[in-house]
């Protein structure tokens, strides 16, 4: 459980959800938030602090952020219970066609870049995979390191679900759209893959380059390590933009904190929580 206390105003993160209470100096409980962002747990750590210090640079405006996946942030967007939509991967072609079925134009802000990381424990002695042995792992042709020129031992297969922008992500760039290996472990978000590999020897899995800390080892795709300066360079093969989609151009309040977020001030922030900014 994740506590946080924004000048008077209390997010209060329970299993990937947001629970918004704001209080008034009189102690009394006002009304929900003026502003709700759902989605993607990749983009989630971006949404809450740019979130975060919107309101104490705005204290009349109060925003509800929440996590859950790419695909329950676009979902919220279509039936009208988000402003705006975290995703780590574009909307999809029926996604619009349902969007303007319900009489929502969703619009495309890309907020940051990200890489994929592939990562394995960190007792591993491997330091690098090419796509084809990483796309061999996850489709099941390949099911012992030794095979990889490992040290030997099943390979203990890390994935996310199937509402994870993160996954379709992967899914594209890594395993050319191929089905993912039925024995492989579903996890929800990129903090429970980075936490299972760490502590699975055998593991592999892949996270947002956001995520990546010491206590898993992160390997180098066809040769090339996932950093901020590989992204950019668009030389690390995994490579994605952020999104926060609205519907039509944003407006109002929405604009207010999209441009905020593109600002110097967040994009720098940005860059200090390991994503890639856009300035």
């Amino acid at each position: 459980m994740k506590l946080q206390i924004f000048s008077g105003r209390i997010l209060l993160a329970v299993a990937g959800a947001v629970l918004f209470i704001m209080t008034t100096g009189s102690g009394a409980v006002a009304a929900g938030p003026d502003m709700t962002i759902k989605g993607s747990t990749t983009v989630l750590p971006i949404a809450q602090i740019a979130a975060e210090t919107f309101m104490d640079e705005h204290p009349g405006i109060n925003i509800s952020v929440q996590g859950g996946g790419s695909g329950v942030g676009i979902a919220s967007l279509i039936d009208g219970t988000t402003d705006i939509a975290d995703s780590s991967r574009k909307i999809k072609d029926k996604e619009i066609d349902k969007a303007k079925a319900a009489g929502i134009n969703p619009f495309e802000n890309i907020i940051a870049m990200d890489g994929i990381a592939v990562i394995v424990h960190p007792s591993n002695p491997l330091s690098k995979l090419g796509r084809d042995q990483i796309k061999d792992i996850y489709t099941g042709k390949v099911s012992n390191w030794s095979d990889l020129g490992g040290k030997g031992g099943k390979i203990i297969v890390i994935s996310r679900d199937s509402s994870s922008g993160t996954f379709e992500a992967f899914e594209e760039l890594a395993i050319n759209k191929e089905k993912v290996r039925a024995d492989a472990l579903t996890t929800a978000s990129n903090q429970a893959v980075a936490q299972t590999v760490a502590q699975t020897p055998g593991a592999i899995g892949y996270i947002g380059l956001g995520y990546l800390s010491g206590k898993v080892k992160d390997i180098e795709v066809d040769s090339v390590k996932c950093t901020k300066e590989t992204v950019i360079s668009g030389k690390y093969s995994l490579s994605r933009p952020l999104f926060m989609y609205t519907n039509g151009a944003p407006a109002g309040n929405v604009k207010k904190f999209i441009d905020f977020v593109l600002s110097d001030e967040v994009q720098k922030m940005v860059e200090e929580e390991g994503f890639v900014g856009l300035k």
